[in-house]
């Protein structure tokens, strides 16, 4: 049947607009989940400063053990899971639209569900109802509204999930034999990695904490929940950072002025992350006794292997800096690093994302090493290094995602650029000021989760060590939270700049050499979920169900 000219002008007419409601839902979807993101890290970080100067001593008329703890809680859920949740999935839901052209089945369900979710646990939270941190191990007990709440964040964030796999698949079918775009694959293998990581915590809340909060259940096995929040403990670190890394893959490189080189490495980079990250939890617990030393071992061999991945990151994303500083004249060994756009605040972070991430990450192999993890086991060496890494690398590049994204989706000029780049030098410089201070603690052996350190002056020889880094350590949490006014400030004032943006559209970095085909492995979700699920059960089988049969010696019925 043949039609007319008006017909099919018709026709693609309705289908561009059909196509531009489904951009205008991606683009208001993703804006509310980012909105809510950095408003909690504006109140997040405050708190942070607070925790400072409490543990310094410096300031004896602020102690109060009861709100340092109230305080560091809820920095730690906001921060850890509120900020990089809505973060995923605000970033999640416009990257479906733009490149899938998919609208998300549950949407707005999953994000009021995670909101609502979200505002549960913060009512305790702040209330000092719920002062178990962030990590919330027992036998510490919070509110049931927490457990709840944080129970309702997960559920809003599968919905999330299901949407990213949904579309990812539709697409593939829509589309056979054609690459997924590699930002929607980065995406697509972050959503898969967080629905697995994610049901450790949620299996912990629901069949030990939820019931013993409310009174259905006498007791709980510590051993066991501890086992359980493994599962998810280190895994939710690459969902936090799986976002930073496809800014610097999909963003940076064509912000730099430049070309992605390898569209492969980077999908060999996400599936490795995806597969090693997960099954190796044990890191975090070796100094329990519930867990056999060889489990133990077979998570360290894990642990470093997601090394690989990192240090395919980093050489992937610096040649792509450095064929973007070439291009724009840079000669000579590092002459390129000279040559690159440093009025940009998206390259000046993403240079420093790097410096950030590599002083990270060997910190983080001492963390790995059965043995060298316990000169520095829960002292303030722990704590600088997940702030490096996770405040450092992975929330400067949301700051830089977040400037690339604002006037793409409000169609307004990004208040300041010069305010931009001041601003990520600032975060950058506070954050190593501050964390850098911390490894020197752990290393004089000043341990983490205290409310104040002046009460192991029974041990001068260390203690009298402490003060000018704690000093020094303020400085930069008042730095940091500086940086964050900053921050908010450009993106609220940007909604009211009567400027037109120049460039409203959304395009990610292409390869040097643009693959037209990939290997299904690498444009495909099954084979890694068979792959995840193999090394789940050996490396969590038996570790989990040993707690059937003997369970953790000491355990009381709960209240004794």
């Amino acid at each position: 049947m043949s039609i007319t000219a008006e017909q099919a002008a018709s026709l693609a007419a309705a289908s561009r607009g059909g196509a531009s409601a489904v951009v205008a839902h991606g683009n208001k979807l993703g804006l509310w989940g980012m909105w809510v993101a950095f408003l909690a890290l504006l109140l997040g970080l405050p708190m942070g400063l607070y925790q400072a100067a409490e543990r310094s001593g410096f300031f004896p008329g602020i102690e109060n053990t009861a709100v340092y703890f109230a305080s560091t809680s809820t920095h730690g859920v906001l921060l850890a899971f509120v900020l990089t949740t809505f973060f995923a999935m605000g970033f999640g839901w416009h990257t479906m639209a733009h490149t899938l052209g998919k609208k998300p089945f549950f949407g707005w369900l999953g994000f009021w569900t995670s909101v609502i979710g979200t505002a549960m646990a913060a009512a305790v939270l702040l209330t000092g109802q719920a002062s178990v941190l962030y990590t919330f191990y027992p036998p510490e007990m919070a509110h049931p509204l927490f457990y709840i709440g944080a129970v309702l964040l997960v559920v809003g964030s599968w919905m999330w999930v299901a949407d990213m796999i949904i579309g990812f698949t539709q697409w593939r079918k829509e589309n056979p034999g054609k690459p997924v775009p590699l930002v929607m694959f980065g995406t697509t293998i972050n959503a898969m990695m967080w629905g697995w990581t994610s049901l450790g915590v949620a299996s912990e809340a629901l069949f030990q904490l939820v019931p013993v909060s409310l009174g259905l259940m006498p007791t709980l096995d510590p051993g066991l929940a501890r086992t359980l929040f493994s599962w998810t403990l280190h895994a939710i670190v690459y969902f936090w950072l799986i976002p930073a890394y496809i800014v610097m893959y999909t963003i940076l490189p064509k912000e730099a002025g430049g070309k992605l080189f390898s569209d492969e490495m980077a999908r060999v980079a996400f599936v490795m992350l995806f597969i090693f990250s997960v099954p190796i939890g044990f890191h975090h617990l070796y100094m329990d006794p519930q867990q056999a030393a060889g489990w133990k071992l077979l998570h360290m061999f894990g642990t470093f292997m997601v090394a690989v991945p990192t240090f395919i990151t980093g050489f992937t994303v610096l040649a792509s800096l450095e064929v973007a500083g070439r291009l724009r004249g840079g000669k000579g060994l590092f002459g390129w690093i000279g040559a690159l756009d440093w009025g940009n605040p998206i390259v000046v972070a993403g240079m420093l994302a790097l410096v950030m991430l590599t002083a990270g990450g060997w910190g983080g192999v001492i963390n790995a090493s059965y043995s060298m993890d316990a000169m520095v086991h829960n002292t303030q060496w722990v704590t600088g290094h997940f702030h490096l890494i996770f405040g450092g690398t992975t929330v400067i590049m949301y700051l830089a995602g977040a400037y690339w994204l604002w006037p793409r989706i409000t169609g307004k000029e990004l208040y300041s650029r010069k305010l931009a780049v001041a601003q990520i030098w600032m975060y950058a410089v506070g954050m190593i000021t501050l964390t850098a201070p911390w490894h020197m603690l752990g290393i004089y052996f000043q341990p983490r989760r205290v409310s104040y350190t002046d009460q192991y002056a029974a041990f001068p020889e260390w203690a009298q060590t402490w003060g000018p880094y704690e000093a020094v350590m303020i400085v930069g949490a008042t730095i940091i939270v500086l940086s964050g006014i900053l921050f908010v400030y450009n993106l609220f004032m940007t909604h009211f700049n009567k400027t037109p943006a120049a460039n409203t559209k959304v395009e990610y970095a292409v390869a040097i050499h643009e693959p037209m085909r990939v290997p299904n492995i690498l444009n495909s979700l099954s084979f890694w979920n068979w792959a995840m699920l193999a090394y789940m059960i050996v490396s969590y089988g038996y570790p989990i169900l040993q707690f059937a049969f003997i369970g953790t010696p000491g355990v009381v019925p709960w209240g004794y």
